[in-house]
C-alpha cells in the first residue's frame, strides 16, 4: 500500500500558488508504517486564541530561517511534536491550500516510524492521536460540509474518530491524499451522497484583506 503511495505521489503534479502574495505555512501528514497504516494528527491547546481545539496536522508558518517549505513542516513537527527531521521519509507534496485567515499553506505526506517517543507541546497542543488510514479508505465520514467561497461549492469530508472531529482544511488535504495517493473517487468539487451541511457563504476577499492584515511589514 504505501509502495504504491510512494510511486503516485511522485508523479503527482500538485497545484502551486506561489503568484499568490499570501503569508506562507506549511504541515506534514505524517504516515505511521505500522502494520495497519495510521495518520497522526494534533488538536490545538484550548488556550490559544486561534484555531483552538481544532485537529490538524503538525506545522506552522514558514520562518526566515527556513531553506523552503519542507524545511517548515519538519521544523514545526518538530517543535510541537518533538518529531526528529531525519525520521521522516519524504512521499512528496500536496496542493497548496489557502486558509479562511488569508495563509497559503503546503502539505507534505511523509513516513515515520511506529511508537517513536512523540511528546505534544502543551504550548500549542493538547493531544497528538492516530487514526488507521483504512478509516478514511472506507470513507467513514459522517457527513460533508459544504463551503461556497466565490459561489464555487467545496464539498469537504467531515469525519467524528474517538471524539475528535476532522474536517475543514486538513480534511480538505485528506480528499487530495485520498484521491492522488490511493485512486478514491474523491473531488472536493462534486457533490457525494450523504448528509451536507451548508456554512455561510464567502468571498475571496475575506482571506485576502486577512492577508494584509496578516502581512509582515
Amino acid at each position: 500500500m504505501l509502495e504504491k503511495l510512494r510511486e503516485r505521489l511522485q508523479h503527482h503534479a500538485p497545484q502551486r500558488l506561489n503568484h499568490v502574495p499570501l503569508p506562507e505555512a506549511a504541515v506534514l501528514l505524517p504516515i505511521i508504517t505500522r502494520e495497519v497504516p495510521t495518520l497522526l494528527f494534533t488538536r490545538r491547546a484550548s488556550h490559544l486564541s486561534t484555531h483552538s481545539g481544532q485537529v490538524a496536522f503538525p506545522g506552522g508558518m514558514r520562518e526566515p530561517e527556513d531553506t523552503d517549505l519542507y524545511a517548515t513542516a519538519l521544523r514545526e513537527a518538530q517543535e510541537e511534536i518533538a518529531l526528529s527531521p531525519p525520521l521522516v521519509q519524504s512521499l512528496g507534496r500536496l496542493s497548496d491550500v489557502i486558509s479562511l485567515h488569508g495563509i497559503r499553506v503546503t502539505p507534505w505526506v511523509g513516513l515515520i516510524p511506529p511508537d517513536l517517543p512523540l511528546k505534544a507541546d502543551p504550548n500549542e497542543l493538547d493531544a497528538i492521536f492516530e487514526v488507521p488510514l483504512s478509516h478514511f479508505l472506507d470513507d467513514r465520514r459522517t457527513h460533508t460540509d459544504v463551503i461556497t467561497v466565490d459561489g464555487v461549492a467545496h464539498y469537504v469530508p467531515s469525519y467524528h474518530v474517538d471524539g475528535y472531529v476532522i474536517w475543514g482544511l486538513s480534511a480538505m488535504m485528506l480528499v487530495e491524499l485520498l484521491a492522488e495517493g490511493f485512486g478514491m473517487p474523491l473531488d472536493l468539487y462534486q457533490k457525494p451522497p450523504g448528509a451536507l451541511h451548508h456554512y455561510p457563504e464567502r468571498t475571496s476577499s475575506t482571506w485576502r484583506s486577512a492577508a494584509k492584515r496578516k502581512r509582515p511589514s
